[in-house]
């Protein structure tokens, strides 16, 4: 007598490979479908009732990599490029953070800027007709952000330490371009409206990359999509949020609860009754009898 087949619930009957498939493909039909309505059809929908003034910040993005773009052809404007928005690790801290927000649409020199500004403008249109423009600043500014200040950290450690350090030469190399807060921006939706397909086309395309062709843009779109990854996590919390779960997760934070009185314990003992004890309300004053009031008179 046969035994259940492996991987049977409760020993039933055989699972069938149809069956399996069936759910399988029920199951990536759903997911395709929320992702579709999550990533296109939900800011459809609100460019719909918004109209152009939901594209604001992804005109403007389009508009300063192709304004950069065309002052660079020049020498004159590629001097006045690279003075304004150039961005290198051997910078002054100071300089670099004031150049960041200007490099943002300075094209980088081994990208095609054509063939980028379609996923510029997709990324920040998406992002600001589902997020908001004040959460697609802060994303894009952020994992860009993160990648300059990391790279910084990679040079200062060196050569070595399992791959993780560069060489002090690649300070020397001009670090612009908006690539990092594309990467973090499509990451960031991925997470938030729970798309994996576009996450793993995403991240899996940074993976591939840094690979195949290991420089210094690889590296920074790596850390654009973990700090956007981490980023993601705080999404719709609240500014109380973060102390809210600290006091929760703090051992000694936590007041116990009140402890039972002891059995046979009178009113003056145990009024205590846990490490907290409330004050008690005043007792009224019982004033004793005078001596001789219950006394008969015996004249």
């Amino acid at each position: 007598m046969s035994g259940p087949a492996v991987g049977a619930p409760g020993g039933g009957g055989p699972v069938r490979v149809r069956d399996v498939v069936a759910r399988f493909a029920r199951f990536t039909v759903r997911t395709l479908r929320a992702e579709w309505h999550g990533i296109v059809v939900d800011p459809v929908r609100r460019l719909a009732h918004r109209g152009l003034s939901g594209l604001v910040l992804a005109f403007v993005a389009a508009f300063g990599v192709v304004f950069f773009h065309a002052v660079a052809q020049r020498p004159a404007g590629e001097a006045v490029v690279r003075i304004a928005g150039g961005v290198q690790a051997d910078l002054p801290l100071w300089l670099a953070l004031l150049r960041t927000p200007v490099s943002l649409y300075v094209p980088a020199l081994d990208l095609p800027v054509w063939a980028g500004i379609t996923q510029l403008f997709l990324a920040f249109a998406l992002a600001e007709l589902t997020l908001g423009r004040g959460r697609t600043l802060f994303i894009s500014y952020a994992t860009t952000l993160a990648g300059t200040l990391t790279v910084r950290l990679m040079i200062a450690i060196g050569p070595g330490w399992w791959g993780l350090g560069l060489p002090p030469e690649t300070g020397r190399i001009l670090d612009t371009g908006p690539s990092a807060a594309v990467v973090g921006l499509f990451t960031y939706l991925s997470v938030v409206r729970r798309a994996p397909v576009v996450f793993f086309l995403t991240g899996g395309s940074m993976v591939v990359e840094s690979v195949v062709k290991p420089n210094l843009a690889g590296r920074e779109h790596l850390i654009a999509v973990a700090a956007a990854v981490v980023l993601a996590l705080f999404h719709g919390r609240g500014p109380g949020w973060l102390p809210r779960r600290a006091a929760v997760l703090v051992p000694w934070r936590r007041i116990p609860a009140p402890a039972a009185a002891p059995a046979g314990a009178g009113e003056g003992a145990g009024a205590a009754t846990g490490p907290y004890p409330l004050p008690r309300p005043p007792r009224p004053r019982r004033h004793p009898a005078l001596p001789g009031a219950n006394v008969r008179d015996s004249s």
